[in-house]
C-alpha cells in the first residue's frame, strides 16, 4: 500500500474519531443542560411549597383551627400517671385539668393551649412535657337556612367554603334568589353580613366571595 493511500485512510479515521468526540461532547452538554433545568424546576417547586402555609386543594390559605365548645381534647403529661385525660370543652370555652386548674381553652389553637398548660403545670412539675390533641371536633358548626333542599346545622371535620356548605344542604331549590345569598358572622361589633352571588361564583367569577366559613356562620338563601 503506497504512502498516499495510507495517508488518506489515516485522514478518514481521524475525521471519524473527531466527529465522534464532538458528538459525544454535544450529547453530554445537552444531557447536562436538561438535568440543570429539571433541578432548577424541582427546587423552585419545593421552595414554593415550603414558603407557603397550610392551603386547601384550591390554593386558599386555611386558618389555624381554634378550640371551641363541644370539642373533646386528649391531654397528657409525659411520665406522670393520672395526668392523661379526655377533656370536654364547656359552652363557655373553659376546661379543667389537674395542677392547671380551670383554664380558658376556647378561641385558642392547640399549640397555644399546650403552651399555657405547660406554664401552669411547671410550677409543680419541673420541665413538664404536655401533649394536647383534638379527639373530637364539635365546634366547627355552620348553618344553612332558607331556600335550600336540606336546611340545618352542619358539623365539619374540615374547613368548609360557601359552595361546599350549599352542596351539603342539598343545593338551592327552584325558588332561591341565587345572587342574593348572605353569610352572617358574629363579630365583636355585632353581626357582619357578607354577600355571595352564586351564579357569579359558579361561573368562575368573584371567587373571593367563596370564603372559608367560620364556626357559627349562617348562610342565608332568600
Amino acid at each position: 500500500m503506497n504512502k498516499i493511500i495510507k495517508d488518506k485512510i489515516k485522514q478518514v479515521f481521524q475525521g471519524l474519531f473527531q466527529r465522534s468526540i464532538i458528538g459525544s461532547i454535544k450529547g453530554c452538554i445537552q444531557v447536562l443542560v436538561q438535568g440543570l433545568v429539571v433541578l432548577f424546576l424541582s427546587a423552585s417547586l419545593a421552595s414554593g411549597a415550603n414558603s407557603s402555609g397550610a392551603t386547601s386543594s384550591s390554593g386558599v390559605s386555611l386558618p389555624v383551627y381554634k378550640i371551641g365548645p363541644g370539642d373533646v381534647l386528649a391531654i397528657s403529661v409525659w411520665k406522670e400517671e393520672g395526668m392523661q385525660q379526655e377533656v370536654l370543652i364547656r359552652p363557655d370555652g373553659g376546661m379543667s385539668f389537674p395542677l392547671a386548674g380551670d383554664v380558658q381553652a376556647g378561641g385558642k389553637s392547640v399549640a397555644q393551649l399546650q403552651e399555657m398548660l405547660t406554664e401552669k403545670i411547671k410550677q409543680y412539675i419541673p420541665d413538664p412535657v404536655v401533649t394536647v390533641s383534638v379527639r373530637q371536633i364539635q365546634n366547627n358548626k355552620i348553618f344553612v337556612v332558607g331556600k335550600v333542599n336540606r336546611p340545618g346545622e352542619y358539623v365539619g371535620t374540615a374547613y368548609i367554603d360557601v359552595l361546599q356548605a350549599l352542596a351539603m344542604a342539598g343545593g338551592l331549590n327552584a325558588y332561591a334568589s341565587s345572587n342574593n345569598i348572605k353569610i352572617l358572622r358574629r363579630v365583636k361589633a355585632g353581626i357582619k353580613s357578607m354577600p355571595f352571588e352564586y351564579d357569579e361564583v359558579a361561573g368562575g367569577y368573584k371567587l373571593k366571595q367563596n370564603i372559608i366559613l367560620q364556626s357559627g356562620d349562617v348562610v342565608v338563601v332568600p
